[in-house]
């Protein structure tokens, strides 16, 4: 099918908001995650509609069809896929991979993705910590994230994820050494209200609370969910 890099971005932005909430994708919701107005996703979105990959009723809410989701999750393993060769191969780092991967995922054969799949040992995640779809997972699945923010005071967490969305942020991350596998643990709260006090590899700190929104430990880490930002 000869989508456009622009009917892709689409396709990938709605799987990729499915991946954090269980309810229906809303055209507002993707015009936030595309950085477009309304009415451009509105066309936008009619486009794939007549292309048969999306359903979308007016005022309804986006839903990928099977070949949707197929396409869909082609984009996102290509992404993830090259993001981690980036990091491993070419020695970028977490930060910087994200805009590099938006333009390359355009350009390669599905041949080439299996290949880097197969040259980089079959990953099951991405730099920041993202699922990797297989080369037949359509659905992405849909978990409830919560945020280092919503952790209870006392509780050592595994960061799971970290959001890629602010690159500042995640060299900020790294520098305080929290990655995707590390243990964190949430200490009393500080007086100031903009920071988090923790612990992280022996050594204790505090962390802005712009900073630890985007820290995800998962469902069930300790505390109730936040919104997730992506």
């Amino acid at each position: 099918m000869g989508l456009t890099n622009s009917n892709e971005d689409y396709l990938k932005a709605v799987w990729k908001i499915n991946e954090w909430q269980e309810e229906p994708v809303s055209s507002g919701q993707l015009a936030k995650a595309l950085d477009l107005s309304r009415s451009t996703v509105s066309e936008g979105v009619g486009r794939l509609v007549a292309l048969g990959l999306v359903r979308h009723a007016p005022y309804g809410a986006v839903r990928l069809t099977s070949e949707g989701k197929r396409q869909a999750a082609r984009m996102v393993r290509a992404h993830r896929l090259i993001e981690t060769a980036l990091v491993q191969i070419f020695d970028y780092s977490w930060d910087e991979v994200h805009e590099e991967a938006e333009r390359l995922e355009h350009a390669v054969s599905d041949r080439f993705i299996e290949r880097l799949d197969h040259k980089l040992g079959h990953p099951e995640r991405d730099p920041h910590g993202d699922r990797i779809p297989a080369p037949h997972e359509f659905e992405a699945h849909s978990q409830v994230p919560v945020s280092l923010i919503g952790a209870q005071p006392g509780a050592t967490v595994r960061v799971e994820r970290v959001s890629d969305d602010h690159s500042d942020v995640l060299v900020y991350l790294e520098s305080a050494g929290i990655v995707p596998g590390i243990e964190v643990t949430v200490e009393t709260a500080q007086p100031d209200p903009t920071v988090l006090s923790i612990t992280c590899a022996g050594v204790r700190s505090t962390l802005p609370r712009a900073a630890a929104q985007a820290v995800i430990i998962g469902a069930g880490s300790g505390g109730g969910p936040t919104p997730h930002q992506d």
